[in-house]
């Protein structure tokens, strides 16, 4: 688990039995990035659901191919954590789409600096984006 923001924590996928240990740590709000049978075995999105519910939490099912993050994925993420109950728990596949989805929705409301860095310090390098972020600012 990495924290971009005081909102928002990212994560590769996780087993469905962690669902209860997101729910432990205080999550309020499940965002799933990841497009259904992207990977053999995966969890699907509705029993991610159905585990967040069972432990008090929403899940959001907002997929996305990897790869392809567009300006419109960005909105709707934006979209979706401001409306979500926070802390925000989200995943893909490593968490790099929740990332990039995180750092183009941010622009405009964090410098392009901060989001960087909050990134780079959660082990993700948003460097190559940083025009992309801030054309969107």
């Amino acid at each position: 688990m990495k924290r971009l923001s005081d909102e928002l924590t990212v994560s590769p996928q996780l087993p469905i039995e962690a669902i209860d240990e997101v729910a432990k740590e205080g999550f309020k709000t499940i965002i799933c990035n990841r497009p259904d049978n992207e990977d053999p075995g995966q969890p699907s999105f509705a029993e991610i659901a159905a585990r967040a519910e069972s432990n008090g939490m929403k899940a959001i099912f907002q997929p996305v191919a990897s790869g392809n993050v567009s300006d419109a994925d960005a909105d709707a993420f934006a979209a979706n954590l401001k409306a979500a109950e926070k802390p925000v728990f989200a995943y893909c596949r490593s968490g790099t789409r929740c990332t990039i989805l995180w750092s183009l929705a941010s622009s405009g409301s964090l410098p392009v600096q901060d989001i960087i860095k909050s990134a780079s310090d959660a082990g993700y390098d948003m460097s190559p984006l940083m025009a992309r972020i801030a054309a969107r600012g």
